[in-house]
Formats: structure tokens, sequence, C-alpha cells
């Protein structure tokens, strides 16, 4: 596994997949699909970026077949409208990549329907997506779902009693709960599609310390864990490229697994080549994880079958 690359990817021609997030990660894992042939949706909620990401693709890829569409994962409405015009337009989805995500914003904000940022848009947001998405999942041939999570899930519990961090707003916390949700997700979204015969597989990825935009859009420059990554990243941080390989490897790889997690395997998993992640005993808590979603379909309206 530690030799695999983007030369393993295999031909993908005929299939249709999505990928949230227009820069950095996002950009990186679309641009890959895309150059197999694949019919790629790159989703996001900010029009001009998403064009200026599809020009550099296309650029790189004159014959790519991709496009934008607008998706704000921190809006519901947005959600059910996006999920509409992919299936008013498309038969079956054959990838689904989770990989959008907001971080450590250093006060409370919350989504269009009142959920606090992070939660509301890195699992929730993912989680109402793919529900949406399913009937069109099922009508694929081997459909995959791959779900971003993060190093950062070691330091998160999931705050039933507080799930939007309304008492008390740590920005680091309230991270770490999005991306144990999300990890919980995949590995949830695999039990009940095995439990329910959807067909899917369900795993996740991390991408260890890339150089991406995500924490400048958090924090920003003048935030404490900014200028930290600034000084972290002369030392143990990759490309963004290089971030979206263990991504890459859970939604296109040929030796991926259901309800298995990738990231980097060197220094502390945040550099190196892709390969199994180690998850924490409470992203492996299957009562949490069952609780979790049926929260997440109460809070949403996205009941899956």
């Amino acid at each position: 596994m530690k030799d695999w690359s983007t030369v393993n990817i295999p031909d993908q021609t005929g299939k249709l997949a999505i990928v949230t997030g227009t820069g950095g990660l996002g950009y990186e894992t679309a641009l890959e699909i895309a150059s197999r042939g694949a019919d790629v949706i790159l989703a996001g909620r900010n029009a001009r970026k998403g064009a200026d990401s599809i020009a550099k693709i296309r650029a790189e890829v004159p014959d790519a077949k991709i496009r934008f569409e607008e998706l704000d994962l921190a809006s519901l409405g947005s959600i059910a409208v996006f999920a509409e015009r992919v299936k008013a337009s498309h038969g079956a989805l054959h990838v689904l990549v989770n990989n959008a995500g907001v971080m450590t914003p250093p006060v409370r904000r919350t989504t269009a329907d009142g959920f606090e940022l992070q939660f509301g848009t890195n699992h929730l947001g993912h989680f109402a997506l793919t529900g949406r998405l399913l009937p069109l999942l099922r009508a694929a041939d081997r459909p995959r779902v791959t779900t971003v999570s993060s190093g950062m899930h070691h330091i998160g519990r999931i705050h039933f009693d507080d799930l939007q961090f309304e008492k008390k707003y740590r920005p680091a916390a309230a991270y770490g709960q999005s991306k144990l949700a999300n990890l919980m997700f995949a590995f949830e979204l695999q039990r009940r599609s095995d439990a329910k015969g959807w067909g899917l597989m369900s795993n996740a990825a991390h991408p260890g310390y890339a150089l991406t935009d995500l924490i400048a859009n958090g924090p920003g420059a003048k935030g404490l864990n900014y200028r930290f990554s600034k000084v972290l990243a002369k030392f143990l941080a990759h490309s963004a490229a290089a971030g979206a390989l263990p991504t890459l490897y859970g939604a296109m790889s040929i030796d991926a697994r259901p309800g298995s997690y990738y990231g980097p395997t060197g220094t502390f998993e945040l550099i190196g080549p892709p390969g199994k992640a180690r998850a924490s005993k409470r992203a492996l808590d299957k009562d949490v994880a069952a609780r979790l979603w049926d929260v997440s379909e109460k809070l949403t309206g996205v009941q899956f079958p």
C-alpha cells in the first residue's frame, strides 16, 4: 500500500463522482479523478473559486469532463436543491467524496439552520448530502462514499448535552467533535449498508498535515493556531497533492476496503505515503455512533431508508 500513488488509479470512464470543496484537497482529488475519465462535479459555495479550479483542471486535463455546482454545506436548503439538480441530470452516482470543511473559527458562528458552524458543515452537511444522494448511489455499480476526517478526531468527544457548543465555545474542541463525527459516520454508514443491503463501500481518510487554506480560512493569520501551524509546516507538512492521496486511495483504489480508515504513514501520521490510519476508541463506539446517527437524522430532517 505504501507504494500506491495516483498512477494506480484505474480508468473511471462512464462513472460520476462528486467532490465537495473546491480548493486544496478537493481540487487535487477532483483533478486526479477527472484525469481518469470520470464525469466529475466539483461542489462548493464560492462560484468564483470553483470556476478558477475548473479552469486550472482543464488546463492540465484538456478533455476533463468536470463542472462546478453550487453547494453550501452550511445550508440544508442548499443541500436539498443541489441533490435534486444532480438527480434530475444523472441516473447513478459512483463516487461521493465528503471533503469540504471549516476549521476552528475563533468565535462561535452558526449555519443557516442554527447549528454550530463546524458541526453543522463538516458533519451534518455531509450527513444530509449523503442521505439525499443515497438513491443515486444505490443505482450505481459498487458505489463508494469516502468521508474526510482528521487526526484531530483523537481529541474529539460527542457532546450530546451540548452538540452546538452553546454553553462554552472552544474552537479546537468543536472541530475535534466534528471530525470525530465524520469518522463515526463513515463507519456507521458501512454498518447500515451491510445490514440494509444498500451496496455501498463507505470508508474514511485524513490528509495528515497538508498545506491548504483550511486553517487560514478558520482562525485567520492572527490566530494562535495559524501561527503555530506556520512553524510546524517547516518540519512536518506535505503538499495538498500528497494530503489528497489517502482520500484518493479510499475512493479509487481497487484494494480499499469497506469500513476502513486511511492516512499518511509517516511521522505522527502527519506526512508520508498513504496507508491504514489509527482510529480512536471513541470512533469505534457503535452505541455512540448509532445515537449520533439518530440525532443527525432529527436535526437535518433527512431520513435514510
